[in-house]
């Protein structure tokens, strides 16, 4: 065997982030808008004649039973009953933690590189089914476009939104996101909205937030500290916290002087990582190998 296939895993941002209410059994119904952007991992997958899943790179702290792509991969091999292997190299780029979603977005590329080099031709609806078993956004990266998301992150609505820069600022610590769900400090009922409620008023600062920041902050000051940065970097700017953290982002200001955000950014802290990145329309792995 000797098929290759190479994809780019895209990182994602919270536009907003609602929790709207709580399921019986724990689960937190959201409401969200799901921006890709052009952040990426890189995943290298080729096809081995032996019964075994190999991975390369990556956070090798995280052993392969915990491992994302390893069981991705597992996942698909068990499902289908797949005889043979696959040895998959991992380029990580997206900060692991960050709530920028590159650990399911790695996972979906891998349901999707291998539903093409094992020719399993399953149908995107069984890949989604086998996406939410690992995690809530796998989902969304299988989708392939930018999304209204409710429920725990399964229903997806495509939107299209305006074409944006923005600068994320991941600084360098980690929020647990099952502490930050399980604070009492948490609000859970925010009002339910619509994806045309949202497009209705993207142009308003502040009127959508993300309920998770609040906690989030208390959890990690640095999460804190980096948003007063942006706050006063871009004082014109929409600034928030992506997901459950820790990262943070601006939008862009069309009328904003690069070449001095990027004098700026050379002077944050030693472990932050900042990074200017623009919105994507649709997951370059998805259309490298599915129609749309």
């Amino acid at each position: 065997m000797s098929n290759c296939l190479e994809l780019l895993a895209p990182a994602k941002i919270n536009l907003f982030l609602h929790v709207i209410g709580r399921r019986p059994n724990g689960y937190h119904e959201l409401q969200s808008v799901f921006q890709l952007v052009d952040w990426y991992d890189r995943l290298c997958f080729s096809t081995i004649d032996r019964n075994t899943i190999i991975r390369h790179g990556g956070n090798l702290n995280i052993p392969p039973e915990k491992d994302l792509v390893v069981r991705a991969a597992q996942l698909l091999k068990n499902h289908t009953n797949y005889p043979y292997g696959v040895e998959i190299h991992l380029e990580k780029n997206i900060p692991i933690g960050a709530g920028l979603g590159g650990g399911s977005s790695d996972a979906a590329t891998v349901l999707i590189a291998l539903n093409q080099l094992w020719n399993l031709h399953l149908p995107q609806t069984e890949l989604n089914e086998l996406g939410l078993k690992l995690g809530a956004d796998v989902p969304f990266f299988l989708f392939g476009h930018n999304a209204f998301v409710q429920g725990i992150g399964e229903q997806l609505e495509s939107i299209d939104l305006p074409d944006q820069e923005f600068l994320i600022i991941f600084p360098g610590e980690s929020v647990s996101t099952q502490t930050v769900f399980q604070s009492d400090q948490l609000t859970r009922n925010h009002a339910p909205i619509t994806n045309v409620d949202f497009l209705a008023k993207t142009g308003e600062v502040g009127h959508f937030t993300n309920d998770l920041q609040p906690v989030a902050c208390e959890l990690c000051p640095e999460v804190n500290r980096a948003l007063n940065w942006l706050a006063q970097t871009l004082p014109d700017a929409t600034c928030r916290m992506s997901g459950s953290g820790s990262s943070v982002f601006a939008v862009l200001p069309g009328s904003i002087n690069r070449r001095d955000l990027e004098q700026r950014m050379l002077k944050l802290p030693s472990r932050w990582v900042g990074r200017l990145v623009r919105g994507l329309k649709q997951n370059p792995a998805y259309n490298s190998v599915l129609s749309v």
